[in-house]
């Protein structure tokens, strides 16, 4: 991988891998179908869910951790579900998981045993969403997308950034973690810790760097990458390599009020702290990874906790701890825009791809 990375490389559309990366022994066999739907902005959720290639695939095809095909959303358009911004680049990942599938190569792994799963059923919706890389040893990258309560925007934030870091020849892993009343205990963090030695456990099948790899985090998923990342529950507990950088879009960095209201309803009868009530910018550490952090001046949600405990906050721990960073002001990109596609944050994904190459390269 080059240190930089050219606009024409970030916009080439690479084709499937036709490497034969399945692990013996793990869940989700591939199918020897073909023919799946096309996926387009304007595909229904409910098309895309009777799709037997993706419905064998086992990729998950709500933005709500509950599957309940019952719901409205099932009637509308894959654009008005994931958002008219990021409805393109969702569609093409779609596509290419079950190019990939069909293909013979699985897409997607339980992230825990079938023993772990009989001790805690909360742990059996945890899943890594693969796009392999066409690039032999590439780096890795984990996805976790934003959430609000049980609704998640894994097929927005999640499949639409996997793809474009495809496309620029990363291995991208989206993960599916435990939100809401089944985050007790810690669990998303937990989630993230298994997942990331999963992968690098099985780096060799998957054509992956075990080191220097980048988390890619959003809002809450930007929360948790960043706690992640540091000495009290983080990496350092799971025996894995430190991330060599955390890619982070308007992360979350203290979720303010709503911390004792997240204790009441997900930990109501433990008295100890848990990592929602953790600040990133307290997990900042001299040795915590690079980080690159960008942030939309439209963004409605950050007023509504504190402006001042977010961004700023977090900007003045890095700075303290002469950790290498970059920070990014886009004038129009509110909320939820992920890749920032249509918005003034288009290109920010090349931009923090460069960052965290320079990091590792110099």
């Amino acid at each position: 991988m080059q240190n930089k990375i050219s606009r024409r490389q970030f916009l080439q559309v690479t084709g499937a891998s036709a490497a034969a990366l399945l692990l013996a022994g793990l869940p989700v066999e591939a199918s020897a179908a073909s023919g799946h739907l096309t996926v387009t902005p304007d595909t229904l959720v409910s098309d895309l869910r009777a799709d037997p290639t993706f419905a064998a695939s086992g990729v998950w095809t709500w933005q709500s951790a509950v599957d309940s095909p019952d719901t409205p959303e099932a009637g509308t358009t894959l654009s008005d579900y994931v958002g008219a911004n990021m409805a393109q680049d969702s569609a093409d990942a779609l596509n290419d998981l079950a190019d990939t599938y069909e293909a013979g190569t699985q897409v997607t792994y339980k992230v825990y045993s079938p023993e772990e799963i009989a001790a805690d059923a909360t742990r059996d919706g945890v899943e890594l969403y693969y796009w392999p890389s066409e690039v032999p040893g590439s780096k890795f990258v984990v996805v976790m997308s934003g959430n609000v309560l049980n609704n998640t925007a894994n097929m927005s934030e999640g499949y639409a950034t996997a793809w474009r870091l495809h496309q620029m020849g990363y291995a991208a892993f989206v993960l599916r973690y435990r939100v809401f009343l089944k985050a007790k205990d810690n669990a998303p963090v937990a989630d993230l810790g298994n997942a990331v030695r999963f992968i690098t456990t099985h780096a060799g099948q998957f054509n992956v760097q075990p080191e220097n790899y980048a988390l890619l985090g959003y809002s809450s998923g930007g929360h948790l990458a960043g706690v992640f990342s540091g000495d009290e529950l983080g990496y350092k507990h799971y025996g894995v390599p430190k991330p060599g950088a955390l890619l982070l879009g308007y992360p979350i960095n203290n979720f303010f009020e709503y911390k004792p209201v997240y204790h009441a309803a997900i930990d109501p009868f433990v008295l100890e702290g848990r990592y929602y009530e953790l600040n990133i910018s307290d997990c900042v550490t001299d040795d915590y990874p690079p980080v690159y952090h960008w942030y939309g001046e439209n963004d409605y949600v950050f007023p509504l906790l504190c402006y001042p405990a977010q961004r700023p906050a977090l900007s003045r721990a890095l700075e303290k701890h002469h950790v290498p960073c970059k920070e990014v002001l886009f004038p129009n990109a509110t909320h939820g825009v992920g890749t920032g596609a249509g918005t003034d944050a288009d290109g920010w994904m090349l931009d923090a791809a460069n960052f965290w190459e320079t990091q590792i390269n110099g």
